[in-house]
């Protein structure tokens, strides 16, 4: 049994690994003006050049733009919830031409890629903020981004030199084409992906574990490109990820690759963005849970399963999702539990605020160990501990 299809038939590579190409590339791009991308923009490209936003071969033209807001759809029809676009400063933009190419760089000044302009148009983002996030609320990170950016997008593909000179975990970061072939080595053709921007308690392996049962084998997937500045920092939570695997999964059977995507916070339309991405990285089941990339009370608590409702799973989406309700702890059946599978009452279930376990990792206490395994309280604590008072 073969592994799913990437989103849109064909895994796209834009990076320039013909030593002759990528030198006359970058002598080309040498003699063009250049434009500096944002931290998102840069993460958008890496993403862009290996693949994991295929069938995207570069940054959205206004048809795309257009259409992914009001439907959710590329031009084409193929489903794509969230618009990838470049969208620099309004004076580089006025003065950047149709049919010409520039050169990307990064914020040291370094070139990433160079981009040929097929179309430069009007930043609609009264089209894309209260579709996208449902809010137009600058408190909302994804919002107060979209914002900052110009009001002017420039479309087209890119061609790709060096998509990150400074790249974090080179250990643990995998091309999907990389994670294709690992998971064919392992003979591996379902697979369950956890995307997480946080350390994995015991509710969230709970989650790993139950989708494990179902499949070959579990990718952890963790977001290392941009996040919110109040977000666990990517070395603590790799340092997390790392001992709770060692200890308390099946090694054999579990895998983790970090992804250099930048967060948008956009609830439900970006839990369909990450199954589409993992679809691309060979994965055929995905695990959905609560508030699945939201942020503060901008969406309902199961909105970010519910959206997939909308689509044909198997003809618009490729990848099954994986619905889970909130877990926790139930002192009553010893385990971990849902109300799908308990009816214990409130006070034998064990739920911890985040402003709570942060008081107890300041403190140098360990959450109880029905909330987080200790190897990984003790990683937290040592993380609390060293921030300012």
């Amino acid at each position: 049994m073969s592994l799913v299809a990437p989103h849109g038939g064909t895994l796209v590579n834009r990076q320039l690994s013909d030593a002759t190409a990528a030198k006359a590339a970058i002598e080309q791009a040498n003699t063009l003006p250049s434009i500096t991308l944002s931290a998102r923009e840069a993460c958008d490209l890496e993403m862009i050049a290996i693949g994991a936003f295929s069938p995207l071969t570069g940054f959205m033209g206004e048809a795309d733009f257009t259409r992914v807001c009001k439907e959710m759809r590329l031009a084409n029809g193929t489903v794509w919830p969230i618009p990838i676009v470049l969208s620099p400063a309004n004076d580089v933009a006025e003065k950047t031409a149709v049919g010409s190419k520039v050169a990307l760089k990064d914020s040291a000044g370094r070139l990433l890629a160079i981009l040929t302009v097929q179309e430069k148009y009007k930043h609609d983002k009264a089209l894309e903020i209260p579709n996208v996030y449902r809010t137009d609320d600058e408190k909302h990170p994804g919002v107060a981004i979209v914002k900052t950016q110009g009001d002017w997008c420039l479309g087209g593909p890119i061609d790709v030199i060096n998509s990150n000179y400074e790249p974090e975990f080179v250990d643990y970061r995998k091309t999907p084409a990389q994670t294709r072939a690992a998971f064919a080595e392992k003979k591996w053709s379902t697979v369950a992906a956890f995307q997480t921007r946080n350390p994995i308690h015991r509710a969230h392996e709970y989650l790993t574990k139950v989708a494990l049962e179902m499949t070959d084998g579990l990718l952890i997937h963790p977001v290392v490109g941009e996040t919110k500045s109040d977000d666990i920092p990517a070395d603590v939570r790799m340092d997390c990820y790392k001992v709770l695997i060692d200890n308390y999964y099946n090694k054999d059977r579990t895998m983790l690759t970090v992804m250099p995507l930048a967060m948008r916070y956009a609830g439900p339309r970006e839990a369909i963005l990450h199954a589409l991405i993992r679809k691309n990285y060979g994965v055929s089941h995905f695990i959905v849970g609560r508030d699945h990339a939201g942020v503060g009370n901008y969406y309902g608590t199961y909105d970010a399963q519910q959206i997939f409702d909308q689509f044909d799973l198997p003809k618009d989406i490729g990848i099954t999702p994986l619905k889970f309700e909130n877990t926790f702890y139930c002192k009553k059946t010893k385990g971990m539990a849902s109300d799908k599978t308990t009816n214990s009452p409130k006070e034998d279930r064990i739920f911890l605020a985040g402003t709570k376990v942060r008081d107890l990792l300041r403190a140098g206490q360990r959450p109880p160990e029905e909330f987080s395994r200790p190897e990984v309280a003790d990683i937290l604590i040592k993380w609390a501990q060293s921030l300012p008072a």
